[in-house]
């Protein structure tokens, strides 16, 4: 109980600290004149992708919203959410099994003994089940590491690319191509950038 406490106040603390931080405008002397050659853009914040890809690492979808991506807090929640249920389900089983297993070689009975004596699952079986779950348990730990990755990933690139930065000079077209070994028509699409 104590422990639960003291995240949710550490958790309350830090998004109260994040989002109380105000946007810095860039001030300009009126004395000042400037450079040939420089521009100055008032509304990019170079810190941005690095502050969105902090905060997603301190705790999953915070990154988003700092991005303004609200819609995606709730999914990173679910992805990520989905892999720590999975991996706490398939520890549960294997201690389970691992546990039964211990059991029936000390010959006590244990969950998986039927009535009158008779097992439902052999050693061999516990040890199967025991192994399967193992596995299972790290590949999701390992998918789940890989999600909270991603986060960090998405959160950064995200931050990099605002809406605003999109330019019209890209296209993307369907197109058809001559083959040049078979000399074959094939379809395809031309994705085309102009700088």
């Amino acid at each position: 109980m104590l422990q639960k406490s003291i995240y949710s106040i550490f958790f309350f603390l830090f998004i109260s600290a994040a989002f109380a931080q105000d946007d810095k405008e860039l001030i300009i002397k009126k004395d000042s004149v400037p450079q040939k050659g420089i521009v100055v853009n008032q509304g990019i914040d170079p810190l941005s992708p690095s502050r969105a890809a902090f905060y997603s690492a301190v705790f999953p979808g915070l990154g988003q919203a700092y991005n303004k991506k609200w819609w995606k807090v709730p999914v990173v929640w679910a992805v990520i959410g989905t892999g720590v249920y999975f991996y706490e389900r398939n520890d549960d089983q294997f201690k389970r099994a691992q546990t039964a297993y211990k059991a029936s070689l000390a010959g006590r009975p244990h969950e998986f003994d039927g009535e009158e004596g008779r097992t439902f699952l052999s050693d061999d079986a516990l040890i199967r089940a025991q192994d399967v779950f193992k596995k299972n348990r790290d590949i999701s730990l390992f998918i789940t590491i890989g999600l909270y990755a991603l986060n960090i990933l998405e959160a950064n690139v995200d931050a990099h690319l605002p809406d605003k930065a999109l330019d019209t000079n890209l296209t993307l077209r369907p197109a058809v191509f001559i083959a040049p070994v078979s000399n074959q028509a094939l379809a395809g699409i031309t994705f085309k950038y102009d700088f």
